[in-house]
């Protein structure tokens, strides 16, 4: 997750720069900024073309990946070890955040963790959670349905 974060951070960046180098050269009338700018935008839609067109030719393994990445991250879920206890804990944050509940199946994805007695997974944090439809009562209390 962190390498995306710091991908994202790097191109805005370069972006940025870019943006620059551009006002510059327009404000100064240089020829060679501006066709360094021309160039490195140039570049950046040809590498957005190439993205987008590997994406579609290699989509089956694209999601692929993604599924074994998900189901890695229910086997973490699931753990009862206690040795995933802070990734648990930070997906339950997420989880009360975003008002939903599990990976892929819901709070099956919680495995055994979901039914210990001081267990607070996917519960809905809503004044009267029976009048919502982010929620449904799941044995005696309401859980994300999402």
């Amino acid at each position: 997750m962190f390498a995306g974060i710091n991908l994202l951070i790097a191109v805005g960046s370069i972006i940025m720069i870019l943006g620059f180098l551009g006002c510059c050269g327009a404000i100064k009338e240089n020829r060679c900024m501006l066709l360094l700018f021309f160039i490195a935008l140039l570049l950046i839609l040809i590498l957005q073309i190439t993205g987008g067109v590997l994406g579609a030719v290699y989509k089956s393994q694209v999601e692929a990946v993604f599924n074994l990445t998900l189901s890695e991250g229910v086997d973490l879920l699931q753990s009862t070890t206690g040795e995933h206890k802070e990734y648990q804990e930070d997906f339950q944050k997420f989880e009360r955040q975003n008002k939903c509940c599990g990976l892929l199946n819901g709070y099956k994805d919680w495995g055994e963790n979901f039914n210990k007695p001081s267990s607070n997974i996917c519960q809905c944090e809503l004044e009267k959670p029976s009048s919502s439809d982010l929620c449904i009562k799941y044995g005696d209390r309401y859980i994300y349905k999402e």
